[in-house]
């Protein structure tokens, strides 16, 4: 049985740290997909568990040099923080005796300390602080593959071997401060760089920071308080004004507002009611309010959501893996020009001395961790401000393609329009109305269609009593058929009546007159007769926002069309309000699939717009699949990305999100190349000392940490 893992991993620089864990894992005939983030420094593994185990994955990981554990007995990343500040701090004392005097000289000071003070200096900072670099490089030596780690090593290991050289044969030009002080401005980078990355996990700590750890429940008529891991599913928990609701639930007693601003990213508090449901996390207004818990754990919305935005930064970008492709290639590549410089300058300037400094130099610039930061920054932070405009993004691959998507695809109900539809006219043509609505509310009875709850609202402003029919069935973008009393009906749409060759001229009159007002109109029919015993249309207002999307969408390039089961008349006049390229009408499910499918062949990048249960099959064929949370489940499971509010405009926020970030995608990747494009040859041909190759490198990668912060600065349009 496949299962997947996730864990954190500890020691990796670069890129071809990435590629190397990926690598090794793969391996593993077990492992059928192994995905590596630096930014998260975390492993997601699928496997099959009967014949492999965490511990032997874990032991896989660290038998080539990293520490690999189980999220929950890993040390938090502040206490990583400290102890990688503790580090530069200690390296940073030691290697300012050396590196000032070097400075001091170009003022005339000569203070440089006697050539065994520097060693004394030099030797702690090379062995004991830069051991994790030996203990790194080591495992990739033994992978027979190159890390950041490796070029450091070994381009310090040169510089501090020549001075010792230089030492032991009487010379007094040492280099052992160069070796030091790139030490310290790699531990510098790596600090500046974790430091950073601290702050591209701000939305996942803020969501993480929504869950209550108490809540107040009501248990044998008593009020207690109790932690969260005791609540069970019905229990009445007590939320009082002001405070934060603890999981989610129905509220059972009170009226009041809900702020759900980090939540769905809606500003304003939500009006909440009796029955009305509440997602843990958000907070309650001014009223008293009880209750009813319906989710626990895992399976509240807002573990959900924070579940979806890790996995999201968990996945690499299909561009990613490109870039994983090119760092296996470029540590070996780096090795090989050093190798050259330090020859070519040895025979061409006759001093093997100039040669390995150059050498050293070439090795220390050409570091690749901006390289393997340049990507999945950009995504956290991407991700990040997304969910808290509201915008769920399931994996990086959904939040890359929607930057280039051409055409999007829009269902109509509850998508376009409010999706809460009302019942307009109920005709009937032998039978009582009460007859009738007593017929209608007793098939749709449990159906969760938003033209059922039309017809259920109905019923009960009318007191009507009605039942559960004796055996119901679906028809696929046709209606239900349903068995009453030893009746059998069916309530459909105008294809029933063409797949019934039921052509009463005054039946389909009638409901032409209802469907060019835009209504959209269903039948009852009784069986066997196959007779049209009542007709009721209902109208559907069309969202504020939806005309303000579309032309924003119009605006990005980006093409509209509408697919609906709904009467082409009903769809035309809505496409035609709103401003819509083209639309579909009378579709099945199926029909839409073949649609999208069609588009895709045609070249087009393809996002569907949906949030019913039709939707599901469009929304997973479309290149990008966008649900509404409004709407079911299945349709959420189904796409890539999740609007939490129902509110279209943040469509076109979604198309704009991913084109900013992957906008600093290729900006980072640009720098992090530029820097090794430019600084390799001026290292190789003498025009860059090691120190000053050191902080180049540094600074390379906290420049693509802080290009892809700058992506909070986005802002959602509503």
């Amino acid at each position: 049985m496949e299962k997947n893992i996730t864990l954190d991993i500890k020691g990796m620089t670069c890129a071809s740290c990435v590629n190397r864990i990926e690598k090794v894992l793969l391996k593993d005939p077990a492992i059928s997909s192994a995905s590596v983030n630096l930014a998260t420094e975390k492993a997601t593994v699928k496997y099959n568990d009967s014949s492999l185990d965490t511990e032997k994955i874990i032991s896989l990981i660290t038998k080539i040099g990293y520490e690999a554990s189980l999220p929950a007995s890993n040390p938090t990343k502040t206490d990583n923080l400290k102890k990688e500040k503790l580090f530069l701090l200690t390296a940073a004392i030691l290697t300012l005796p050396l590196a000032l005097p070097m400075f001091l000289e170009l003022f005339g000071f000569h203070l440089m300390p006697s050539p065994w003070m520097q060693l004394i200096l030099a030797t702690p900072i090379q062995f004991i602080i830069g051991a994790r670099f030996y203990k790194s490089a080591w495992g990739a030596l033994k992978a027979k593959t190159g890390n950041m780690e490796l070029l450091v090593a070994i381009g310090t290991s040169a510089a501090y071997g020549l001075s010792l050289y230089l030492l032991l044969t009487g010379h007094m030009h040492l280099y052992f401060e160069g070796s030091s002080v790139i030490i310290t401005l790699v531990l510098l980078g790596k600090y500046l760089e974790s430091k950073a990355k601290q702050q591209t996990t701000e939305a996942i700590k803020a969501l993480q920071n929504l869950r209550p750890l108490k809540a107040k429940v009501i248990r044998d008529g008593v009020e207690i308080e109790i932690s969260i891991e005791e609540l069970l599913i019905s229990d009445i928990a007590i939320v009082k004004p002001g405070e934060r609701i603890p999981v989610d639930g129905i509220i059972t007693k009170g009226v009041t507002q809900v702020d759900e601003s980090l939540i769905t990213g809606e500003s304003l508090p939500v009006d909440k009611k009796e029955s009305d449901k509440v997602v843990g996390g958000s907070i309650n207004g001014d009223g008293l309010i009880q209750v009813k818990v319906t989710a626990l754990g895992p399976e509240t919305m807002l573990a959900r959501i924070i579940r979806m935005v890790e996995d999201a930064q968990a996945v690499k970008a299909p561009i990613q893996r490109l870039v994983d492709k090119v760092s296996a290639y470029f540590v070996p590549a780096v090795l090989f020009i050093a190798l050259v410089t330090i020859v070519a300058t040895a025979l061409i300037m006759n001093n093997w001395e100039t040669g390995i400094i150059h050498g050293v130099a070439v090795l220390v610039i050409a570091c690749p961790c901006a390289l393997g930061l340049a990507t999945p920054t950009s995504i956290m932070v991407g991700t990040g401000v997304a969910a808290k405009a509201g915008i769920l993004i399931k994996d990086a691959e959904a939040l890359e393609v929607s930057h280039s998507v051409t055409l999007i695809a829009f269902d109509k109900t509850g998508t376009l329009t409010e999706g809460k539809p009302s019942v307009s006219m109920l005709y009937t043509f032998e039978n009582s109305e009460t007859d009738i609505l007593t017929l209608l509310a007793t098939i749709q009875n449990g159906s969760e269609h938003p033209l059922a709850k039309a017809v259920m609202d109905q019923a009960d402003k009318k007191n009507i009593f009605y039942r559960q029919a004796t055996s119901s069935k679906a028809l696929p973008g046709r209606g239900l058929e349903a068995e009453i009393s030893g009746k059998k009906y069916i309530l459909g749409s105008k294809r029933i009546l063409t797949e019934m060759n039921i052509t009463d001229s005054s039946t389909l009159e009638l409901a032409h007159t209802r469907e060019l007002l835009g209504e959209t109109v269903s039948f009852l029919i009784e069986r066997p007769h196959n007779k049209v015993i009542g007709l009721i249309s209902f109208k559907d207002n069309i969202k504020e926002s939806a005309r303000s999307t579309i032309k924003n969408l119009r605006d990005l390039g980006i093409k509209t069309i509408m697919l609906t089961g709904d009467n082409k008349h009903s769809a035309e006049i809505v496409a035609k309000d709103l401003g819509i390229d083209s639309f579909q009408a009378e579709i099945l499910p199926q029909q839409k699939l073949e649609i999208i499918r069609n588009f895709k062949l045609q070249g087009e990048i393809v996002a569907m717009v949906g949030d019913g249960i039709n939707d599901a099959p469009a929304l997973a064929a479309a290149h990008v699949g966008i649900a509404m949370a409004t709407g079911t489940d299945v349709a959420m499971h189904s796409a890539g990305i999740t609007l939490m509010r129902g509110n279209p405009l943040l469509i076109a926020d979604a198309i704009s999100i991913s084109r900013k970030t992957y906008s600093k995608i290729k900006q980072n990747l640009f720098w992090a190349f530029i820097y090794n494009v430019i600084g390799i040859p001026l290292a190789a041909f003498g025009y860059l000392n090691p120190v000053v190759a050191g902080a180049a490198m540094a600074m390379s990668s906290v420049s693509v940490v802080t290009n892809s912060l700058l992506l909070k600065r986005w802002k959602s349009s509503i």
